[in-house]
């Protein structure tokens, strides 16, 4: 039996569609906060198992009759390690066969400024560390943020503004990382593994401007704004100044190619290509129709 964690989740509920798909129900778990959330789930006949990260006695129920575990990171920035700890304890003590961990790509961790992310390798490093059989899913940057940052279908009118310079990204869907990570903890056999899910090319956000020109049929400007330049603006608009300068140091990645790593394994482990950065996104995003 597969349990997955944070199952509700975008990230979780991609991975336990997928696990649906190709296998029994009966062979599912999931371990969620609200067992409401998860009555679909319930009704398909997958195991509900309500617990949290940082109870570990939950955990400890939770793990019943599973052989492998997909750990979907924590979203708690300040608690996340201590509690992807509990539960490497708890997977260690239920004798568990197979841990995967949704970890993140970046090319040097330990020079990226975004200490959101610091915690993530932390984490891969206890699980190394741990003796357990494991799968490391590194993902890239997720295209689905892109509508946050960039404020939505106001991208249309207004543009392209941060500080990203001609900075690279690997971005992928969400959902298809979900998907790649469930036929990876359903098919594992042999060694260790760690994959890293990207795309197999890197954009710039000149990229990003010209395929929203393409989907939207105008055209969509990028322009490199400075730091002070990105959080004055984010500010005007609501952003808390501390969370537009939170920001910056995970743009500052960006800038920094620390998130250009590409790889053929998502379309290796998905058995197609991904989707395409224009076909992404106009999946994501509400194109204005022509006046």
């Amino acid at each position: 039996m597969i349990l997955v964690t944070g199952a509700t989740g975008n990230l979780g509920s991609a991975a336990v569609g997928q696990l649906l798909a190709r296998t029994d129900a009966s062979q599912i778990a999931v371990l969620v906060r609200d067992r409401d959330k998860a009555a679909g789930l319930a009704q398909q006949g997958v195991s509900v198992r309500v617990g949290d990260y940082d109870d570990r006695e939950s955990l400890a129920g939770a793990l019943e009759g599973v052989d492998r575990v997909l750990l979907v990171a924590s979203n708690q920035f300040q608690r996340r390690e201590a509690q992807h700890r509990n539960v490497l304890d708890a997977v260690k003590a239920a004798g568990v066969e197979l841990l995967g961990f949704t970890s993140r790509s970046l090319t040097d961790p330990e020079n990226s400024r975004n200490v959101m992310l610091h915690d993530y390798f932390q984490t891969e490093a206890q699980i190394r560390q741990s003796g357990l059989p494991f799968v490391i899913f590194r993902n890239a940057l997720y295209l689905d943020t892109l509508p946050f940052f960039l404020g939505g279908p106001k991208v249309f009118e207004e543009g392209i503004r941060l500080p990203t310079g001609q900075g690279k990204v690997a971005f992928a869907l969400r959902r298809e990382m979900g998907e790649a990570a469930a036929n990876a903890m359903l098919d594992h056999t042999g060694s260790d593994r760690t994959y890293v899910l990207a795309a197999p090319h890197a954009y710039t956000f000149t990229d990003v401007a010209q395929a929203l020109s393409d989907i939207s049929g105008q055209t969509v400007t990028y322009e490199s704004v400075t730091d002070e330049e990105f959080v004055a603006r984010a500010v005007k608009v609501g952003v808390p100044e501390q969370t537009a300068r939170h920001l910056v140091d995970s743009l500052h990645d960006v800038r920094d190619n620390q998130l250009d790593e590409t790889s053929t394994d998502l379309e290796r482990l998905l058995g197609h290509a991904p989707a395409s950065l224009r076909d992404g996104l106009a999946e994501l995003f509400s194109v204005p129709n022509p006046a």
